[in-house]
């Protein structure tokens, strides 16, 4: 990154909920003997898009496996609504409103739409009825007989995101929900993201694309070799979009 790059810790902002909604204190991780996460801290509020940013290979699915709780070989803390979920299972984090939306989307292939959609348990009483899930993705109404092999990566995407709102999920892990899809789609996938974001939802997003970044995310953390380095707001980020285009190679 250019020179001026430096370490900026997370702090309190002005305006800040008092408590954030997912907290991430010290997170490190290896695989093996390679640390591929160094003492990274983060925080995203409630109603807040908050992205992670940064070369391949800089750590950022490794931060949202760990804060989701799938890699196990960390150490840090992590809180969610003020309750510490650090040893705490996927499955039991995904039942206290940790929606994990992975780069692959996790499709039941062979299962219908609407299937994918009711096979997950209901874990809060926020959580979308089917009715509110096909208004605001009215696609999946359309296809909701189709099985997800029939489903285009758009669709696919879109259906990943709504299973976890589905469930009752506060707080969603988008791990690269533009990658590979048509600029019409990704339009609408921003659109959703920024709709959740305005019922208290709050996302925490790993993306290259540095210009749909900006048209959602509230903050931005840059990760470089498993470190925060920068810590910006989305008016920075926009000022540097040029500079940030060049560092990730687009």
């Amino acid at each position: 990154m250019p020179e001026r790059t430096e370490v900026v810790t997370s702090q309190p902002r002005a305006g800040a909920p008092r408590r954030p909604l997912l907290e991430v204190v010290g997170l490190s991780a290896w695989y093996g003997e390679a640390q591929v996460l160094s003492d990274v801290s983060l925080d995203v509020g409630s109603g807040e898009v908050v992205t992670l940013v940064g070369r391949n290979g800089a750590g950022k699915t490794t931060l949202l496996r760990s804060v989701m709780g799938l890699h196990k070989q960390t150490r840090g803390s992590v809180t969610f609504e003020g309750l510490e979920i650090t040893r705490r299972t996927a499955d039991a984090r995904a039942r206290l409103g940790v929606g994990w939306v992975p780069d692959d989307r996790g499709i039941y292939a062979t299962l219908s739409v609407e299937e994918n959609l009711l096979l997950p348990p209901v874990v809060h009483e926020e959580a979308w009825p089917i009715e509110r899930v096909y208004e605001s993705f009215p696609v999946l109404h359309e296809r909701r007989d189709f099985p997800g092999t029939k489903l285009s990566g758009g669709e696919q995407q879109m259906l990943a995101m709504a299973r976890v709102l589905r469930m009752g999920a506060r707080m969603l892990l988008l791990d690269e929900p533009s990658e590979g899809l048509a600029p019409v789609i990704v339009q609408r996938i921003g659109e959703i993201i920024r709709e959740i974001k305005g019922q208290g939802v709050g996302v925490l997003l790993v993306e290259q694309n540095v210009k749909f970044a900006a048209t959602v995310a509230d903050r931005h953390y840059l990760l470089a070799q498993g470190r925060v380095v920068e810590h910006l707001d989305n008016r920075q980020f926009q000022d540097r979009e040029s500079e940030l285009l060049t560092y990730l190679g687009m």
